[in-house]
Parts: C-alpha cells; sequence; structure tokens
C-alpha cells in the first residue's frame, strides 16, 4: 500500500472549511505561502484541484464538496484519538488551539485575565477569539468553534451550558449629563433624553422600548450602533445616553461613577433604568462531543473561575 501522509488531513479541512488559503493558513498558525504549498501536495496526491479560482475567491470542486464532511469527521477523530484520557492530564504538555466565540464586551474586558490564567497553567495552549455575528449552533456542531460565551439560543437543545454570571441592563451617561443630576432618574425624565442602542441587526426597538410602552411613554432612540462598547464611547463623547449590561461596566457593577476595568472610561457614569427588564444569563455554551474532553473541561472551569472573580 502507497504510504500516505496523514499530516495532509487537518490542512485539507481547514482549506475545505475556509475556502481560502489565506484564512486555512491563519486557522493553523502557518504562513499563506506554507498552506499555498500544501495545497499544491494535496492537488498532486488526490489528483483533483480541490479549490478553484471564482472571482476574488475560491470554491470547491465537486470532489471536494463530496469529501468535505468525511474529512471534518476524520479529523475530529483523529484528534479525540490523540488526546489525554480523563484524570491523565499534563496542563503542561498540553499543544492545544481553541476557539472561542464571545462578544467584544467580554474580549475587551476578560480576555487578557483568561489567557493569563491559561499561559501560567497550560504554557502551550492558544486561545482564538472569534467575532460572534450570530448565536448560530452550527459552528459549534461542525468543530469550527469550541467554546461559545454568551446568551443561549434556542435552535440547537442538544448544546449543553454553564452559567457564569447574571447580568442586567443599566444606564450609561457622560459625567455631568443633565439625567445625573436633580434627583431620581424617573420614567419620564429618561424616555425624554436621546438615546443611542446597540444592536447585532441594525434595530432601534428593544426591551426598554417594551418597558416604557408600559407605561405609556416612548424614547427617541437617534442612534443605533452595532456592539455594546461602541454605544458606550457614543455616550461618552455626547448627551445622548444608552443601555447596556451592567458586564460592560467592567467591576463597576453599582450605580454611580463607572470606574471598572478595559473600556470603562472615568468619563461615564452609570445608573438604574427606572424600568423593570428582565435579567438574562451569560453562560459557556459546548457541543456534547466535548463534555468529557479534559483539556476543554478545564477550560471552561477556567473561564468560569475568571468570570466568577470579575462579577460575583
Amino acid at each position: 500500500m502507497q504510504a500516505v501522509d496523514f499530516n495532509l488531513l487537518l490542512p485539507l479541512d481547514a482549506l475545505l472549511t475556509e475556502r481560502s488559503v489565506t484564512g486555512a493558513a491563519r486557522r493553523l498558525g502557518l504562513s499563506p505561502s506554507a498552506m499555498s504549498r500544501t495545497l499544491a501536495r494535496l492537488r498532486r496526491v488526490t489528483g483533483d484541484p480541490l479549490l478553484v479560482q471564482a472571482g476574488r475567491g475560491l470554491v470547491p470542486t465537486p470532489y471536494a464538496e463530496e469529501i468535505s464532511g468525511q474529512v471534518h469527521a476524520l479529523c475530529r477523530d483523529v484528534q479525540a484519538v490523540l488526546r489525554p484520557a480523563a484524570g491523565q492530564l499534563d496542563l503542561a504538555s498540553v499543544h492545544r488551539t481553541f476557539t472561542i466565540r464571545a462578544g467584544q464586551s467580554f474580549v475587551e474586558l476578560l480576555a487578557a485575565s483568561v489567557m493569563a490564567e491559561v499561559a501560567e497553567a497550560a504554557p502551550h495552549v492558544r486561545l482564538r477569539f472569534v467575532p460572534k455575528p450570530d448565536k448560530e449552533a452550527e459552528p459549534l456542531r461542525d468543530g469550527r468553534i469550541d467554546l461559545e460565551i454568551g446568551v443561549l439560543g434556542s435552535s440547537a437543545p442538544e448544546l449543553l451550558t454553564q452559567l457564569l454570571f447574571r447580568d442586567r441592563l443599566v444606564g450609561v451617561a457622560r459625567s455631568g449629563h443633565p439625567i445625573l443630576a436633580d434627583g431620581a432618574v424617573t420614567p419620564e425624565r429618561y424616555a425624554a433624553c436621546g438615546h443611542v442602542a446597540a444592536s447585532r441587526r441594525g434595530e432601534f426597538h428593544g426591551p426598554v422600548d417594551d418597558a416604557l410602552a408600559e407605561l405609556g411613554l416612548s424614547r427617541n432612540v437617534s442612534l443605533v450602533v452595532p456592539r455594546y462598547p461602541d454605544a458606550m464611547r457614543v455616550v461618552a463623547g455626547s448627551d445622548l445616553i444608552a443601555a447596556v449590561p451592567r458586564s460592560c461596566l467592567g467591576n463597576g457593577l453599582t450605580a454611580g461613577p463607572a470606574v471598572g476595568q478595559g473600556l470603562v472610561s472615568s468619563g461615564l457614569e452609570s445608573f438604574d433604568l427606572p424600568v423593570r427588564t428582565a435579567e438574562f444569563a451569560i453562560s459557556a455554551i459546548w457541543h456534547p462531543r466535548l463534555q468529557a474532553d479534559p483539556a476543554h473541561r478545564w477550560l471552561r472551569e477556567t473561564i468560569a473561575a475568571v468570570c466568577r472573580r470579575a462579577y460575583p
């Protein structure tokens, strides 16, 4: 039987998943030129072009489409076989890259703390934080991401979760804003202000508007930005106010000057919203196939410990 280079499996999986030489190289920590040479080898071995140019991108050939799922499953199985068995995990010898999907606020506020904990115990473990444009479960199912941090969606009942902390919306305004003067923040005074909202889908309406509507009030949302940290930066330099998760304040979880960590500046102050909105759970979310993986379990526990210290 002709010798087979099994080292080609991981690059092949990365290329078929990313459909980009540059993306596959980034995924495996290689240079684009090295990945180009690997693609050339794969073409010689398989006798198929695998990926061909289409405009500015690459598209898979029919053969590549046919084997894509099989290649991905093989890579998962091989990695599972070669991982340490439960109870035999030596963190100092673990060489893994974990891909984590999380919101911008978590990355800016807690990624450094998580990485410090990981590096101290497992110096060869790398973390890759990727953007969170939606809550689709498919990347967890097919292994493109190892862990998600956020609010659990309803599209994948098989996913497993661990509560990290409970969050709620609070108001933020620049220091010296009129909303912070003259006593309590009433629903009427709050609704009369100009507002900036954060929404990945660009929506002007949210839970705060529902709560105001129950009181016969409405607010003027004149600006929508994609993320909560963006809204906080707008607030710091304008007369607009925003409703953001209190976790965005870092350790400044009480009303008053926001002197937390990371993206919170001394030019912002927080206040309790004058309307009731529901609390929400921020969880670690993963696929059941990683439930018994010792390194993955250690990573989950590490992130949970960091969150407990940051948001007791």
